[in-house]
């Protein structure tokens, strides 16, 4: 053993890159939770008697590397190192590969026992829990020193390599990102401002909650002054997180242009969306890992079948390819979705699980919120084991209320259990009768009518967590988890579904507080839906925040920011931004039509005088428009209405569950040159994150406030909402709704040289608390300048 360590690293660390071995297998095994895993280890512990110590640290230093970890187990009279570890069902059913890297954990940690205490031989065991019934098996081998001592230090060797590897590419990469300069000759209006507002942000170690308009460059403008800030500030990693595809792309294209892809082509448009409008020279290729995490029904090359070696040929002899592959990967740098694809192909591994391993040892990770974000988030989890010191770069951030909330809440589905009743195997029988019976007194107790008023389902508001159902529930799925343990081939994908279900209603239901509420809605006999709902995920999200160096959320539309603090959880010390908008007042015309009313209960005299402003603009300034209402049926109403009273306007419209192409042809139509309306739904996909310059959008018509429902959802969030934070209409209502009504807007004007027209339909678009909302620079009428100006009585 070496004297001079280089690199560090742990035991089970050590053994998961170097001694894994055979097929990828994610088919569905019950495993025991953490919860589980820890019992498992404390009955070990009581069971093993006086004289066994526990928990033992053990350290040494072989080929370089200072290697560490903690041993289950050691009795010093019988000689005895224990590796334990629990598991579900029978312990044959357990995969070589998987029993394999347990004794290479062993073995090290016996090498590390007998180095430390000078023993010439030491007996391993692997102490095996079945968690459900406590049967336990050890399997017992005794081990010479010497032994042992080869064995880590074969695994040591071949880690050095990989770590020399990644030592020097660290330095490499420190070293270019000192010198990395911005890629145009000038930052646009308010770039800059943006850029050091992210680089303070990383050098202090604070969250900034920037809010920048659209068309400064906000991509280039963050992701910039984050990776110089990466050396100065020994950051190992950052993530630049999305809540849409077209994230992604911007994102990959703003790394292009700072030189992490060489060779690559930019399209004037795509640097424009960036921020600059000329094209640059090829900068010098940076050395930097970037790597987009896709999912995984998006990358697999076999769909339909399960993730093992047995119905996968990418599953089979997976760790067997992997390090080629994973060095390939490495050494290539740049790891879009069809690069990717590209080194799995040629390694024969899965594209979506070598991403998974790659997310490791890369620099730069793009890809959704919920990598991050969501309660298994692998990146969230990989920078808490490690220790990394990462930066979070957050896109379209005022959607993170909304998305945080899915993330944080569940649904149990009555029609799901009806159907896996019928087939389940007679083992649960009974458990899922408790079930069922729990579902019809729940129903019951609600009081429900056979339907809701005017075709809606029936919904309430619960009191609160209904335990009996809860309790019924937990039984129901320790009864699935058993059966599928012991009988794995009645894995069907509606018990599966059911017990994910009810694995996730459970474990939500162990934090349950008045950060979420449960409700009930009935759309027929045995069509109940019981939901667990998240309203505040701030008390989720803190700890992300915590977990993380720095994190800059930005968007267009952050306003007020406290409301995004107190949601999102963000620490006291964030750091505020706002940005001033590059553009003149002049480029945008903002209208009001106070006079109509776009209530519910007013929508059908609201069509005529919305059919008549519409076409009346169309033939003063002909070009293409969007006209954005609250719902489809509105939509659809004002639609109809409006072909019928101007058959020669070409008209388009959105529609419920619209796939990627269809999407890409609603586009299509708002060309250069054109003129139209196309129909569309405020908060939906084309109310924000597209880019229609120029010509092909010059106006969009808004016939709503964007306000949510007032339903009993709706009202209970307020009330919750106003009992923690004292804002209950604007945090569950106006804020969001004006959110989305700005976004809309912001399609019209995307650069410098755009001109556009802004027409809001609401007479609630005239009152101070709405006006006050509205962005800064837009001139209202009545104005004697920039909106906003305190001359004008109706916006102070």
């Amino acid at each position: 053993m070496s004297e001079t360590p280089r690199y560090r690293v742990a035991v089970r660390a050590l053994c998961d890159f170097t001694a894994r071995e055979g097929d990828l297998d994610h088919r569905f095994t019950p495993a025991p939770s953490a919860e589980d895993g820890i019992a498992g280890h404390a009955e070990i512990a009581r069971r093993g008697g006086e004289g066994v110590e526990r928990e033992v640290p053990l350290h040494g230093v072989i080929e370089e590397l200072s290697v560490s970890g903690r041993a289950d187990g050691y009795d010093p009279a019988a000689n005895c190192l224990e590796e334990v570890k629990t598991h579900r069902g029978t312990l044959a059913r357990m995969a070589d590969n998987q029993r394999a890297l347990h004794w290479a954990q062993a073995k090290a940690y016996g090498a590390l026992l007998c180095a430390e205490r000078d023993l010439p031989a030491v007996t391993l065991a692997l102490v095996y829990l079945e968690v459900g019934s406590g049967r336990e098996t050890r399997l017992e081998q005794r081990f010479e020193a010497a032994e042992l001592s080869d064995f880590l230090a074969s695994l040591c060797r071949r880690y050095r390599a990989w770590a020399e590897q990644e030592a020097g590419h660290r330095e490499r990469r420190d070293s270019a990102l000192r010198g990395l300069a911005f890629p145009h000759a000038d930052f646009r209006p308010g770039q800059r401002e943006l850029a050091e507002g992210v680089y303070k942000a990383a050098a202090t170690g604070r969250c900034l909650l920037t809010q920048a308009p659209t068309g400064i460059g906000k991509t280039l403008g963050t992701l910039f002054p984050l990776l110089a800030a990466m050396p100065r500030h020994a950051l190992d990693r950052m993530a630049f997180l999305t809540m849409k595809t077209p994230g992604r792309a911007l994102a990959l294209e703003a790394l292009r242009q700072l030189g992490a892809e060489s060779g690559a082509e930019k399209s004037a448009g795509t640097i424009a969306e960036l921020g600059h409008e000329s094209r640059i020279e090829e900068p010098q290729r940076l050395p930097l890992r970037v790597l987009e995490l896709i999912a995984r029904e998006k990358v697999c090359e076999y769909p339909g079948r399960a993730c093992h070696g047995e119905a996968c040929p990418l599953a089979a002899g997976f760790y067997d390819r992997l390090p080629a592959a994973r060095q390939a990967a490495v050494t290539r740098g740049w790891l879009d979705r069809e690069a990717l694809r590209q080194v799995a192909g040629e390694h024969g591994v899965c594209p979506y699980y070598l991403g998974q391993e790659l997310a490791r040892w890369c620099d730069v990770a793009i890809g959704d919120v919920n990598h991050w974000f969501d309660a298994n988030a692998l990146l969230h989890g990989l920078a808490k084991t490690n220790r990394w010191r990462i930066g979070l770069l957050v896109d379209e951030a005022h959607n993170l209320v909304e998305r945080a909330r899915g993330m944080y809440s569940a649904e149990l589905d009555q029609r799901r259990l009806a159907r896996v009743r019928r087939s389940a195997p007679p083992a649960l029988a009974r458990p899922l009768g408790r079930l069922a019976r729990q579902w019809q007194t729940l129903v019951k107790e609600a009081g429900f009518a056979e339907a809701g008023e005017k075709g809606r389902p029936a919904y309430r508001v619960l009191d609160g967590l209904p335990d009996a159902m809860v309790g019924a529930l937990q039984g129901a799925a320790s009864a699935i988890t058993d059966t599928l343990v012991e009988h794995p081939e009645s894995a069907s994908p509606e018990l599966q579904e059911l017990l994910f279900e009810a694995l996730a209603f459970t474990r939500l239901a162990e934090t349950f507080g008045d950060h979420s509420l449960c409700d009930l809605a009935r759309h027929g006999r045995g069509q109940a839906v019981l939901g667990l709902r998240n309203l505040v995920p701030a008390d989720y999200l803190a700890p992300r925040f915590r977990a993380a160096r720095c994190a800059v959320l930005f968007s267009a539309t952050l306003v007020p920011p406290a409301y995004h603090r107190d949601l999102l959880g963000l620490p006291a010390e964030t750091v505020w931004q706002s940005v001033a908008s590059p553009f003149a007042a002049e480029q945008l015309e903002v209208r009001l039509r106070t006079d109509i009313s776009t209530r519910l209960r007013d929508r059908e005299a609201s069509v005529a005088p919305i059919v008549a402003e519409l076409a009346g603009q169309v033939r003063r300034h002909p070009g293409n428009y969007l006209a954005f209402f609250s719902s489809f049926a509105y939509l659809e109403r004002a639609r109809v209405a409006f072909a019928e009273a101007h058959p020669s306007i070409p008209v388009w419209a959105q529609v419920r569950g619209m796939g990627e192409p269809e999407r890409d042809a609603f586009l299509a139509r708002f060309a250069t040159g054109g003129a139209g309306i196309g129909f569309a739904v405020l908060g939906g996909a084309f109310a924000e994150g597209i880019d229609l310059p120029g010509e092909r959008l010059i106006g969009a018509f808004i016939a709503t406030l964007g306000l949510p429902p007032f339903d009993d959802f709706n009202e209970t969030l307020k009330a919750r909402l106003q009992a923690r934070f004292g804002c209950g209409d604007d945090y569950a209502y106006r804020i969001p709704g004006l959110i989305r009504v700005v976004q809309a807007a912001g399609r019209v004007i995307r650069g410098p040289a755009d001109r556009g027209t802004v027409v809001l339909m609401d007479d609630r678009f005239a009152r101070r608390e709405v006006l006050t909302r509205l962005p800064e620079w837009w001139r209202l009428p009545g104005t004697s300048g920039a909106a906003g100006g305190p001359t004008d009585t109706t916006r102070p």
